[in-house]
């Protein structure tokens, strides 16, 4: 790895052991003190790429996607300090469910499991002394998610898991300090909003008309699930016909089964419709690691810079002490309607799909460089792309469940915009939740939460638009030689492309894309792997 993407993986150590598959930083946490991240920033640069490793020094896309990342670490890390305001870096440091994953031998996982929870400490003071301006709404937002990070971990282990736990609980207590005490405005403000999308993203960024277009999206979506709707109960209201779909869903104990049926589903269907280029791993499907129990469903992929093992596709049933309304509510989000969208999504043609093609991804820029604009708008898209392919199209409810799954995240767009622009508060974000996107109270008040210490959470709709505005200019410009396998496997080719550089599609033309067919059919169990979740 040449020395400008190693300082880019130094500036985000989980992800890039996770998700890229650079093990080299298992038992390694990064320094997110503002000394550390100050050297972090100031090792970012030097000359143009030069990979020699995979003979692509002059790849004029590596050399773009590379400077956008290095924009982006210099915005998130220098300009918005986000490791003082956001703990989501911080929880991610820290976080051991990386490890549970079969990627390598178990007594090396476990080692390397060790190595990374006696570092907690020092981590931990680290995240203390860095996070000084956490605002109230998202310490509040992210306690939750700290507390996990502790799930199944158990003093008796030893010594180095006490001083894990007590340094956890330091944590813990700071941020609960800011919770109380910390300012009451979450708020980015447009222009550092913009900043912060347009340097992820490579792109300028019209705050204004992404939110008109997020309004024209939402009207859309209404539109498909009206439709769906009346097809499933003539004359009905779609709100009324909507609450009976979620409520017809699988019981506890069922929920695993049923999105693994699923996944062998979606994984054949993709591989006979050609919808991504390789279909060549394994996929299973089971509950999160303890610590991940607050994410319903996600993706933990067989990354690309590790040897081939399965996938995991994380369904997490409810937790058994809690309520018999809290049981009913997480489950109807596993409803019979909106389970099959969930796992196209996750799997195929999505996440794992995706995940498969970034191991044979032509550089090494292209496997350990990430857009989550792409990584999540792609997923997303082939949601509607599954709806034009006929996917169970005998069967309204799976147009419907996209629908709804899909007004979701508009509305995480629009309340993004207007959280951190100022036009809308956190009541009002709610409000938007339980009327466009069919939430009750609790549901809509944790989703407008979350808006406001992810900012960029509009990705998922961001992402599928700037897809299929791609798609209709490779429609036009490649006239015959278009078709979706060849701008599926033209488009994974890239990697993650931030979504200003789409356009590099368009300069390869069709006939660069790669396969025009899928790989070997899955192997094995099938289930799901390790990537971002709904």
């Amino acid at each position: 790895m040449d020395s400008r993407l190693r300082a880019l993986c130094d500036l985000d150590v989980a992800e890039s052991r996770e998700f890229a598959g650079r093990h080299e930083y298992d038992g390694h946490l990064q320094d997110l003190s503002p000394q550390g991240v100050r050297r972090g920033l100031a090792a970012l640069g030097g000359d143009p790429r030069d990979d020699r490793r995979d003979h692509r020094r002059d790849d004029p896309y590596d050399e773009a996607l590379t400077a956008a990342k290095e924009a982006e670490a210099r915005v998130r890390f220098g300009e918005l300090e986000q490791h003082r305001t956001n703990p989501m870096p911080h929880l991610a440091n820290l976080d051991v469910a990386c490890y549970d994953r079969d990627y390598a031998p178990e007594a090396d996982r476990r080692a390397a499991r060790e190595r990374h929870l006696r570092g907690w400490p020092d981590a931990v003071d680290a995240a203390v002394q860095a996070l000084d301006t956490v605002p109230a709404p998202v310490a509040e937002a992210l306690l939750g998610t700290a507390r996990g990070l502790a799930g199944g971990l158990d003093p008796a282990e030893g010594e180095v898991v006490a001083a894990a736990l007590a340094a956890h609980a330091r944590l813990v207590t700071h941020l609960e300090t800011a919770a109380r005490d910390g300012a009451p405005s979450a708020q980015l403000g447009a222009d550092r909003l913009a900043r912060l999308l347009g340097a992820a993203e490579a792109t300028e960024v019209d705050l204004a008309a992404l939110a008109a277009r997020a309004d024209t999206e939402r009207d859309r979506l209404r539109a498909i699930l009206d439709e769906a709707c009346a097809r499933l109960a003539p004359g009905r209201p779609t709100a009324e016909v909507v609450d009976e779909l979620v409520r017809d869903h699988p019981d506890t104990d069922g929920v695993v089964a049923e999105a693994q049926a699923l996944t062998e589903e979606v994984i054949a269907w993709t591989a006979q419709r050609r919808l991504a280029p390789y279909s060549d791993g394994s996929c299973l499907v089971g509950p999160a690691p303890e610590s991940r129990q607050w994410g319903m469903a996600m993706m933990s992929w067989s990354a690309p810079g590790e040897p081939a093992a399965p996938s995991w596709y994380y369904v997490t049933p409810p937790r058994p002490e809690w309520s018999e309304q809290e049981r009913e509510e997480w489950l109807q989000v596993f409803s019979r309607t909106t389970l099959p969208a969930i796992t196209v999504h996750e799997v195929a043609p999505g996440h794992f799909s995706h995940g498969l093609a970034l191991r044979h991804a032509p550089s090494l820029a292209r496997q350990v460089l990430f857009s989550q604009a792409f990584v999540e708008g792609w997923a997303h898209y082939v949601e509607e792309v599954a709806i034009e392919e006929g996917f169970r199209a005998d069967d309204p409810r799976f147009a419907a469940g996209v629908a709804i799954e899909a007004l979701l995240r508009v509305t995480r767009f629009a309340c993004a915009i207007g959280l951190h622009s100022g036009e809308m508060t956190v009541a009002d974000a709610t409000r938007r939740f339980e009327q466009d996107a069919f939430l009750a109270g609790p549901a809509a008040r944790a989703e407008a939460g979350r808006g406001t210490f992810d900012p960029t959470y509009g990705r998922y709709t961001w992402g599928k638009l700037a897809i299929l505005d791609l798609r209709e200019q490779a429609r036009t410009a490649w006239g015959a030689g278009f078709d979706l396998p060849r701008f599926h496997a033209a488009l994974l080719e890239l990697g993650s492309p931030p979504l200003g550089l789409l356009d590099h599609v368009l300069a390869a033309g069709p006939t660069a894309a790669g396969p025009t067919a899928a790989g070997p059919t899955a192997a094995g169990p099938t289930a799901a792997g390790p990537t971002a979740g709904r």
